[in-house]
């Protein structure tokens, strides 16, 4: 069987080449760099750091970009807002983007409102005065600013690249980008345009990844899958797109469909959550990991894990040996 490959998130717990180091000799294949809160220009002296750890271990490891797409996020609040269960707020507080915030004065009582890839809930009341959205909190805590928002049920037009994605698109042969994510995959035809872009800037080589996140890109699977090198189960977002109990059923259907289609794919999400703030994972978690791999995943991914986490390099160990193990089983 091919050999799984092993995904850290670039970020500020990693940003010494010293401690990339040491992921990559615990078996990290390759990095995720997030654009939807930097760009590539920004990011300059990380990546710099990144392709400079490799060159110390003498390897070869990929760098991945995920861009910002068609996801919607919360604006730049001026402050981390506190949102205490029960409390009743102004939508306006939250600087939700302008078509989001003009479909939520149409819906009905009861609308959810999910932020935080689901972290905190929020529902819609009664339409306040001058015709203002009025929010509850149903679960509660602490919104800081650019987290993901969405709402399940409906789908809001938007292009699948923003300007921003374009013009890191054109420059991602100077960074070394050896792949790239598309969020929110909703169609072929997102597919095509973000492939277009990329040949446009000559980046022929570079591969492209469709993160299945909501349930547009669930139902239109079967186009997605021929026309991307592989398909990211991103349990994020798309766990806020369904009962999170049904998670699990959609991942293996997910499965299921790249496997009878010969297609890569990838699992990423929460994997060893915990670490973030423990040196040791749960056991839910390393079986979590060995399953994926035994539903036939070609690459798994940590992502805050890595980037903001407290222990990146033990993250990547015990990432990288959980998937040993599984590849020994299935053996």
């Amino acid at each position: 069987m091919k050999k799984v490959k092993i995904y850290g998130t670039l970020g500020p717990a990693c940003a010494e080449p010293e401690i990339l180091e040491a992921m990559l000799r615990e078996g990290m294949d390759g990095v995720r760099l997030n654009l939807s809160h930097t760009t590539l220009e920004a990011s300059a002296a990380l990546v710099e750091g990144f392709h400079r750890a490799a060159r110390a271990c003498g390897a070869a490891p990929e760098l991945l970009i995920d861009l910002q797409g068609p996801e919607l996020r919360v604006g730049a609040l001026p402050a981390p807002l506190s949102l205490p269960v029960g409390e009743r707020i102004d939508a306006a507080r939250l600087c939700l983007p302008p078509e989001l915030a003009a479909l939520l004065r149409t819906w009905p009582s009861g609308q959810a409102l999910l932020l935080d890839d689901g972290k905190l809930l929020l529902t819609t009341e009664a339409p306040g005065p001058e015709g203002r959205t009025v929010l509850r909190v149903v679960r509660g805590g602490l919104l800081e600013p650019r987290k993901s928002v969405a709402l399940p049920g409906c789908e809001i037009p938007t292009p699948a690249l923003t300007e921003a994605d374009r013009a890191q698109l054109a420059v991602a042969r100077d960074y070394g980008v050896t792949a790239v994510m598309q969020p929110f995959v909703r169609s072929r035809e997102d597919l095509v345009e973000v492939r277009s872009a990329l040949n446009q800037a000559g980046g022929q080589s570079i591969r492209l990844l469709a993160k299945i996140e909501n349930t547009a890109g669930m139902e239109r699977l079967g186009e997605l899958i021929p026309s991307c090198e592989e398909i990211v189960i991103a349990r994020g977002d798309l766990g806020s797109a369904m009962p999170l109990w049904s998670l699990p059923a959609a991942q293996k259907r997910i499965a299921a469909a790249c496997r009878a289609a010969g297609r890569d794919f990838m699992v990423v999400t929460q994997m060893l959550d915990s670490m973030t703030h423990r040196p040791v994972p749960t056991r839910a978690e390393v079986s979590d990991v060995f399953n994926a791999v035994l539903d036939g995943a070609a690459s798994v991914m940590v992502t805050g894990e890595t980037a903001v986490g407290e222990y990146p390099a033990q993250v990547i160990r015990y990432l990288a040996q959980t998937v040993r193990e599984a590849e020994k089983y299935i053996e």
